[in-house]
């Protein structure tokens, strides 16, 4: 089992992520994962800095930890010719430890640019595909082509280009994108324990990495964890349909008001008690999960840090991702 650390873009400035990187590397943490949001999801979490640039200065400062985004949206925002230069130079800086993980995006951050995003999910998804065969077409080296329904690239030409394309994991909330990760031949990235989107990847021929986001918020006692996960985290309780519709985040603020401690605490392993967070992991673990994502919402990143290095290490290595259902 390999467990990373959650660098939360929105609520921490780049110089601050990048200090936390450093001190997961120390720690033992074997990557870290970070979102690549234009937005936070609530004006009071008060950061959103560029992730590529940010995972530069990681990838300088350190010298084993892996690098994952978690995860980018190559459709709108972005054009996925622009993401399969952005993640060739990367895996170039870093040595090899980048991972690229892909998503369908959320309106949140992808309506910026103008054009508006895709209203149906089916939409989203042929994007989706486009955008990964652009990005693996690029990556074979050569000038390149492709005509699709939604997307296109004319004459183009990634010139630095590591020995081994990097890793990418498509996330999936559902059957479609479960399916579509194992076809495209991607890793999967998911956020809830749900071992049938793990059966769907495996039996749609899917065989690679598969990430997770565990929810934990740490803090001397628990009461003091789901307040700090509250202030900053409540949206992760309003569900995917809501989190991939809603424009700004003044919307998740009027979408959150009747979150209560008493929400998170269902939701997120909230306190100091190394067993609950434990039983928290397991979940993922058992649901076929072999990469976890440890996303502190507690109000101390470094106490949190040495946490998992003190009580946690240790027990989720152990953990086993349950096998494969034929």
């Amino acid at each position: 089992m390999q467990i990373g650390y959650k660098l939360a873009s929105e609520a921490f400035g780049p110089d601050e992520l990048v200090r936390q990187a450093v001190l997961a590397e120390r720690a033992g943490f074997d990557f870290v994962e970070m979102s690549d949001h234009f937005h936070p999801w609530l004006d009071n979490q008060g950061h959103s800095p560029f992730t590529w640039t940010v995972f530069g200065a990681i990838a300088a400062k350190t010298d084993r930890i892996g690098l994952a985004t978690g995860v980018t949206c190559p459709t709108v925002r972005y054009h996925p010719a622009v993401i399969a230069q952005a993640a060739a130079t990367l895996a170039l800086l870093s040595g090899g430890r980048f991972t690229l993980g892909l998503g369908a995006g959320e309106r949140l951050n992808e309506h910026v640019v103008g054009p508006g995003f895709p209203e149906s999910v089916p939409e989203r998804h042929e994007r989706l595909r486009e955008a990964v065969e652009i990005i693996t077409l690029l990556w074979r080296g050569g000038y390149r082509s492709y005509e699709g329904k939604h997307l296109r690239l004319a004459d183009a030409r990634v010139f630095d280009l590591p020995d081994e394309p990097p890793l990418i994991a498509l996330a999936a909330g559902g059957h479609e994108a479960a399916t579509l990760a194992a076809e495209t031949g991607c890793g999967l990235f998911a956020t809830e324990p749900r071992p049938e989107l793990v059966d769907t990847y495996r039996r749609s021929g899917g065989d690679l990495p598969r990430y997770a986001e565990v929810p934990l918020a740490w803090a001397q006692d628990e009461r003091t964890a789901a307040r700090a996960a509250l202030e900053t985290n409540r949206w992760g309780v309003t569900g995917w349909k809501v989190m991939s519709e809603l424009p700004n985040p003044v919307n998740f603020e009027a979408a959150t008001t009747t979150v209560r401690e008493e929400d998170m605490l269902k939701q997120f392993a909230c306190g100091g008690d190394p067993d609950h967070h434990v039983a928290m992991a397991r979940k993922f673990a058992d649901a076929g999960f072999d990469r976890l994502v440890l996303m502190n919402a507690g109000p101390d990143p470094d106490g949190f840090i040495e946490f998992f290095r003190d009580e946690l290490a240790g027990r989720l290595r152990d953990l086993s991702p349950r096998a494969a259902k034929v």
